[in-house]
Order: structure tokens, then sequence, then C-alpha cells
């Protein structure tokens, strides 16, 4: 296992309902069970729900506010997943609490969570680019942008990325979500190349539209855990082992589904150059 500095990674978008919680999750699971120790934030004060994705809502007893205003220890905020110990959330505040905190508060706070041996902090962003934001990013030295193939959340995403530029964090990867490829075949959606190619920003992964995001949320277990991983699942591993560096492979999602699950069979049967 590599001891290296940690990476602090935030996940973040302009645009809300883009899928960065779903993303953060996942990605997060998938690095946990390489073997990695990962520890989760959800940034969002007032309106977290990384808990509820991870089935750990029922567990949270204290928050981040509590640690930094001193109320209780880092070890009583992690919370452990059920199945990977290597695996720990940690929320800003409990629901309907509003604070505000520093980006020194964040800076220690991550630090402290460094300290404790994680090898990687994925940091789940607000939605917008107001203050919650600025804080949420102050700790980071990687970014993750997630967009949708929809010109307003293209437009946000842009914005995010000169917002992190300006910031100081040059270290920045595209995820694209709720990909279509059957509206790309007929035109009536941008390609990811496309989308790529507008932000200028060197693309991590693809994800395809998939009803079992929806019902993985609802049970609390994040896609990469099911048995018989769908196309979204798989898409969502690749990128956690791109952005580890284990692996080169990038699904194309421009070309037919049935294309693509040839691919992605061929790769993991290691027939793939």
């Amino acid at each position: 296992m590599d001891l290296e500095k940690t990476r602090t990674i935030v996940i973040t978008s302009g645009k809300g309902g883009v899928g960065k919680t779903t993303t953060t999750a996942n990605i997060g699971m998938s690095i946990a069970r390489l073997g990695y120790r990962v520890a989760l934030i959800d940034a969002d004060i007032g309106l977290r729900n990384l808990d509820l994705l991870l089935g750990l809502e029922n567990r949270i007893l204290y928050t981040a506010i509590e640690v930094i205003e001193g109320k209780c220890k880092l070890e009583q905020a992690l919370i452990r997943d059920k199945k990977w110990r290597n695996l720990a959330l940690v929320s800003m505040s409990k629901n309907r609490q509003r604070y505000n905190i520093t980006r020194e508060n964040m800076q220690m706070f991550v630090e402290s969570i460094a300290n404790k041996g994680y090898q990687f902090i994925l940091i789940d962003c607000p939605a917008g680019i107001d203050v919650g934001f600025v804080n949420a990013i102050a700790a980071s030295e990687e970014a993750i942008i997630i967009t949708t193939p929809e010109i307003t959340s293209i437009r946000d995403a842009d914005r995010v990325a000169g917002l992190l530029e300006a910031n100081g964090i040059y270290n920045v990867k595209l995820l694209v979500n709720r990909v279509r490829p059957d509206m790309i075949q007929t035109n009536d959606m941008m390609s990811v190349r496309d989308v790529q190619e507008m932000l200028g920003v060197p693309l991590l992964g693809a994800i395809p539209e998939d009803n079992n995001v929806i019902i993985s949320t609802n049970r609390g277990e994040p896609l990469v855990l099911k048995r018989k991983l769908s196309l979204s699942g798989i898409a969502l591993e690749n990128a956690a082992r791109r952005l580890i560096g284990k692996q080169d492979y990038l699904i194309d999602l421009d070309s037919p589904y049935k294309g693509v699950f040839q691919r992605v069979q061929d790769f993991f049967l290691g027939s793939e150059e």
C-alpha cells in the first residue's frame, strides 16, 4: 500500500443535482476497496446527503462543527462504513443547522484527518459558488468537476474551473455524468468529447444515465458494491482507478451500448490491447 502524502480532492460543480454526492460515495468506496484509507467529507452545511447514500444516516451523532468547537473528538465524528472499515464519513453539520466556518477551520480540520493516516480525502462540495464553495475548496489540492452534457451545466462547470484556477487548484479533472449514448448517436446530445473540448479540462470518465442510481440511493448502498455491476457502476469504478493511477482504460460512451459492453468485457477478460 502506497503511503505517500494524503491526496485531498474536492468534488464540485456549479449546478446542483448533477451527481456530486453519488460520485463522491462511489469513487470513495471504489478507492477503499482497493485497500486505501479513505475519508469522505460532506461539506454541504445544512443539507447533507452523503450519509444516506452510504446507509450511515442513523450513526451520525457528532459533526465537524462540533470537532472544530471542541465539543467532541475527531474519532467521534468519523463514522466507519459498515462493510469497509478503511472508509470513513464525516458531515460538516447536522441537517437544518447552518454554521459559518472559515477557510482556516476547513484547512485545520482536513489536516487533522490526514494526520490520522487517511491517504485520500474526498470533499463533497455544496452546489453553487458562494462561501460554502470557497470553504470547501480551501484545503484541496485537486478537484473533480462534475457536469452533465447540458449547456447550462457546462457553463456553470466552466465558471467553477475558472474559480478553482483562481484559487490555485490546477490539478482538475472532468467527469461527465448522465450521458445518453442513444441521444448522442442521433445528435440530440453533445458527445463527451464535445463537452471536454468546450471546458478544456482533462477527462476522468463518463457515466451513463442509469435508473440503478436511484435504486442504490434509496437502498443506501453505492452502485459499485452491486454483485453484477451496471454500466454506470463499471464507469464509476473505472474513474476511481484512473484517479489513483491504477488504470488507463477509458470507456467510450459515444459508441452504442452493445459496443461499450463488449469493450468492457474485453478489458476485464484481458483481451483489450
